[in-house]
């Protein structure tokens, strides 16, 4: 797996050196089993049964750097909803999405801790239990997946950027690109539609209920989680979530993209960036019309 730049890690050191008032640390939100940091954002004029946003950040981060990278925080303030934005701080920092434990459900790994925070702000501020959502960039997108294959039941919808399908990486001996087996990355795990579904269904045993919907971002020239994974993430949500492609629409939303749109869009459509490398900048605009904000 490529190194990370020496560029991206100055960018992304910085970025967690930046305070934000509007954030707050919860310490005791209740199992927490791979010692995770829980950073909240509640804005002063909170909505009546508020929605919630997970929002995980890329390898190398935190989540105060990603509430500065996203401004998903900016939006909370005008709409009312509130934004975890945790912070994982084992392997370069970059989410459990490799270990059986962490690809299994209430099993110790990493998306436990973060099933709780949602458990926790559901409870805690009177919030909508139908209105919980989950995005990140790369070891976000990577995590976001996994939280919808092992908590389907805990969110309504969810988007991501340049990450891999739920189980991509299984067994590798770590999830860093410093540690991680690259053939993930590479975009070398290719399996059938059918394959990926029994993949992301055996980390969630007899769960017959609805998976959230996805809509996903990757760039054609991204080098460090390489195009192919765009792909097989399609894959296995559009088996998941029993949809086919049907067609693109160019220039979607902004010119060089490609809407790719599966069903009558409502449940899959991936975001196809030419030109664009490794990180497909994040478009709040268009995640929070997704989740229905």
């Amino acid at each position: 797996m490529p190194s990370i730049s020496t560029v991206t890690i100055t960018l992304l050191a910085a970025l967690s050196s930046v305070g934000n008032a509007a954030l707050s640390r919860v310490t005791d939100f209740g199992s927490n089993p791979t010692k995770l940091e829980m950073n909240i954002w509640v804005p002063s004029k909170l909505a009546t049964k508020p929605a919630i946003i997970l929002a995980l950040h890329t390898c190398g981060g935190t989540g105060e750097a990603y509430s500065s990278m996203t401004k998903y925080g900016t939006s909370a303030d005008q709409k009312g909803f509130i934004v975890i934005f945790p912070t994982t701080k084992k392997d370069s920092n970059c989410w459990e999405v490799n270990t059986t434990k962490g690809l299994s459900r209430e099993a110790g790994g990493d998306n436990q801790g973060l099933a709780n925070m949602i458990k926790y702000t559901i409870q805690k501020y009177d919030a909508d239990a139908s209105k919980v959502f989950v995005t990140g960039a790369s070891s976000g997108c990577m995590m976001t997946n996994v939280m919808m294959a092992t908590y389907p039941d805990l969110f309504a919808a969810a988007s991501c950027y340049s990450g891999v399908a739920a189980g991509c990486l299984a067994g590798s001996p770590g999830a860093s690109p410093g540690s991680a087996d690259p053939t993930c990355a590479n975009g070398k795990v290719i399996k059938s539609a059918e394959e990926w579904t029994r993949t992301a269904k055996a980390m969630y045993p007899g769960y017959n209920g609805t998976y959230p919907r996805l809509a996903t971002w990757h760039g054609v020239a991204d080098n460090l989680v390489f195009y192919p994974n765009f792909g097989e993430q399609l894959k296995q949500w559009s088996g998941l979530l029993g949809v086919s492609f049907t067609r693109n629409e160019t220039n979607k939303p902004q010119s060089g993209y490609t809407k790719m749109i599966y069903g009558d869009g409502t449940k899959l459509v991936g975001y196809s960036a030419a030109g664009v490398g490794h990180i497909v900048p994040v478009h709040p605009t268009d995640d929070l019309a997704w989740f229905g904000l």
